[in-house]
C-alpha cells in the first residue's frame, strides 16, 4: 500500500518485503502458480489521481512497475485504485480520473511483456464518468485488462442503526436501498458495460461487521411509512440462545460496539459453533450454528446470515459457508472466471473456501 505520490511512482519496498516477495514467487512458481503484485488499496490510493494526471506521471509510474515486475519475476500486476473520480479513504479524485486511468493502463500494457496479466479491483458498478456516474461502456478497459475483481463487500458497515448485509448476493426481495450493490447486479452491470463473463472475478469476504444494536431486523430495506416490514427471517440452524454465560464478541480493532470481525474470530470467540452433522448431511463445512447467546438468522432478501445477541445487544452481519455456496452457484450460472476470497486468513479451516468451491461445482479436498 503506497501512501504518497513519490512512493507510488517508485513502487518501493523495503527490508524483509523484498525477501518475502522473492520467496513467494519462487514457491508459487515451483507449484506452477502465478504471482501478481497489487498496487494501491483502500489506504494506498490517495494519490493515484495526481500520479496519472499527466503523460510524464503515467510514464514514470509505468517504468517503476515494470522495474519491479522484472526484478522479482512476477506474472502480473493488479491496480487497486479506490476509486477513480469517487471518494474513498481520503483519496484525491478528479473528473479526468477514468480517462487518465485508461491511458495509464494502455501504456502499462505496452511496456509489460505480452504474457503479463494486468487486472484491476473495482467497485460493484463500472468506473465513474466525469459526472461520477457509472459508465455505460467500458469496453476499452476490457481490451486492456485480463480481468477485474468485483469487490462485493462493505455494502453496509457497522453503523448501529443502519446495519445491513456486508455482501448481498442479490436484491432478492426487490426492496433494497442499494439495489445495484450486490453480486448479481455487479455481474450484470459489468457484462452490460462491455466485459465478458470470463473477465469477471467475484470478490467475497471472510469477515463481517459487529454492531451494538437492539434492532431485530436489518436496516437495509426501503421501509416506507405504512409498508409491511420487508425483512424475511428464518430461525433455522441457530444454537442455544439461553446459555447462562453470553459471550461478547470484539472486532479486529478490539472494540465491541462496531467494526470488522473475521469469520474465524466469530468461531474462536464462541459466537458460532461448527456442527459436523445435522441438516447438511455429509457436508459438515456447511453447518455453523449460533452459540454463546447468539441466535443465527437468515436474511432471504440478501441470502446472507446474521447473528443477534439479546443479552449483549450485539448484531453481526457476515457470510458463512452456506452463503458462500450460493455466491459460487451464481458465479457458475453466469460463467464468470472465478471467485476471490478476501482474505484467506479469516477462514475457519477452509470452510468458506469449500463452500465457494461446492457452489462453483469444483471438487472438495478429501477429509
Amino acid at each position: 500500500m503506497l501512501s504518497d505520490v513519490e512512493e507510488m511512482l517508485k513502487v518501493a519496498r523495503e527490508g524483509a518485503g523484498d525477501d518475502l516477495l522473492r520467496r513467494l514467487v519462487a514457491g508459487a512458481h515451483a507449484q506452477g502458480r502465478y504471482v501478481k503484485l497489487s498496487v494501491g488499496g483502500w489506504t494506498g490510493s490517495a494519490h493515484f489521481s495526481r500520479a496519472t494526471s499527466t503523460s510524464a506521471g503515467r510514464s514514470k509510474l509505468c517504468r517503476s512497475i515494470v522495474k519491479v515486475y522484472e526484478a522479482f519475476g512476477l506474472d502480473g500486476i493488479d491496480i487497486d485504485w479506490e476509486y477513480p473520480n469517487q471518494s474513498g479513504a481520503g483519496n484525491e479524485y478528479s473528473p479526468d480520473d477514468t480517462s487518465n486511468f485508461l491511458l495509464f493502463l494502455k501504456r502499462l500494457r505496452k511496456k509489460l511483456p505480452p504474457s503479463a496479466r494486468i487486472t484491476a479491483a473495482t467497485q460493484v458498478w463500472p468506473f465513474a464518468d466525469r459526472d461520477g456516474q457509472p459508465l455505460g461502456d467500458v469496453s476499452e478497459f476490457a481490451r486492456v485488462l485480463d480481468w477485474i475483481l468485483l469487490m462485493n463487500y462493505d455494502v453496509w458497515g457497522c453503523e448501529s442503526y443502519f446495519f445491513g448485509p456486508n455482501a448481498p448476493l442479490a436484491d432478492g426481495c426487490g426492496n433494497s436501498t442499494q439495489p445495484k450493490a450486490n453480486a448479481e447486479a455487479a455481474i450484470r452491470s459489468w457484462l452490460n458495460a462491455g466485459f465478458t463473463a470470463r473477465q469477471l472475478v467475484l470478490g467475497v469476504p471472510a469477515y463481517g461487521y459487529v454492531s451494538r444494536s437492539e434492532r431485530e431486523q436489518l436496516a437495509s430495506r426501503d421501509e416506507r411509512a405504512g409498508s409491511t416490514p420487508s425483512i424475511v427471517l428464518s430461525r433455522t440452524t441457530h444454537g442455544n440462545t439461553m446459555e447462562m454465560s453470553a459471550v461478547e464478541v470484539t472486532g479486529d480493532d478490539g472494540g465491541s460496539d462496531g467494526g470488522q470481525i473475521q469469520f474465524n474470530q466469530l468461531v474462536g470467540q464462541g459466537a458460532l459453533v461448527r456442527n459436523g452433522g445435522g441438516e447438511g448431511g455429509g457436508n459438515g463445512w456447511r453447518n455453523y450454528n449460533g452459540a454463546g447467546g447468539f441466535e443465527r438468522r437468515w436474511d432471504s432478501c440478501s441470502s446472507t446470515p446474521w447473528l443477534r445477541s439479546e443479552a449483549r445487544r450485539q448484531v453481526v452481519t457476515y457470510d458463512d459457508p452456506e452463503s458462500m455456496r450460493l455466491k459460487g452457484e451464481m458465479g457458475r450460472r453466469y460463467g464468470i472466471l472465478g471467485v476471490n476470497l478476501f482474505a484467506a486468513h479469516g477462514d475457519d479451516g477452509w470452510a468458506l473456501v469449500d463452500g465457494v468451491r461446492d457452489g462453483l461445482g469444483l471438487s472438495l479436498p478429501s477429509t
